[in-house]
C-alpha cells in the first residue's frame, strides 16, 4: 500500500516509498511457528487426562495470543511509512494514534546508516538522518537497503539545491 498522494503537497513527487523490511516481524513469526508446532506437539502426544485437556487448552490460548500478537504487527506494519520526495522526508506510523516526523530537505545535514552482518545479508539496517532543528536526529529502524535510502536522500537533496 503506497503513501497516500493527497497528503503530499503539490508539485511535490514521491522518490522512496517503503514499509519496514520483513524482518520488522521475525519475533512475533517465531513465537507463532513455535507456538503452533507446540500445540501439534501437544494434539500428538496427549493422551485421556485432565492434565492432556489443560495442556491442550494451553497450547491454543498461546496459538491464539500469538496469532493476535502477529496480526497487530502486521497491522502495524501497513500503517507505517518511510517515504522520501522532492521536498522532505516523511515517517508515520500508526493505526489509532498516529505519530509522525517530517524533515523539510533543506535541513537535512547528515545521513548515516548501520549494517550489522545479518542485516547485510538481509537487505535491512537503520538509518539516522540528522537535521537542523529542535530533534536534531531521528533513527529509523529496519529500513530496507539503507544505504540505497540514503543515497536517494543525498540525490534528492541535490535536486533541490539545484533547481
Amino acid at each position: 500500500m503506497a503513501y497516500p498522494q493527497k497528503l503530499l503537497n503539490p508539485g511535490e513527487e514521491t522518490i522512496v516509498d517503503l514499509h519496514p523490511h520483513w524482518w520488522f516481524f521475525v519475533k512475533e513469526a517465531l513465537f507463532l511457528v513455535i507456538s503452533l508446532a507446540l500445540a501439534i506437539v501437544v494434539a500428538l502426544t496427549a493422551g485421556d487426562g485432565s492434565i492432556a485437556g489443560v495442556l491442550t487448552w494451553v497450547t491454543i490460548v498461546l496459538v491464539i495470543i500469538a496469532s493476535l500478537r502477529f496480526a497487530l504487527r502486521w497491522v502495524s506494519w501497513v500503517t507505517t511509512y518511510f517515504v522520501v520526495t522532492t521536498d522532505r522526508v516523511i515517517f508515520r506510523t500508526g493505526v489509532i494514534s498516529r505519530r509522525g516526523i517530517e524533515i523539510p530537505l533543506g535541513r537535512v545535514n547528515n545521513v548515516l546508516f548501520n549494517q550489522s552482518l545479518l542485516e547485510r545479508l538481509i537487505g535491512a539496517g537503520d538509518l539516522l538522518i540528522e537535521s537542523g532543528g529542535e530533534s536534531g536526529q531521528q533513527t529509523f529502524t529496519d529500513v530496507r537497503n539503507p544505504d540505497r535510502v540514503q543515497n536517494s536522500i543525498h540525490a534528492a537533496i541535490d535536486g533541490l539545491r539545484n533547481s
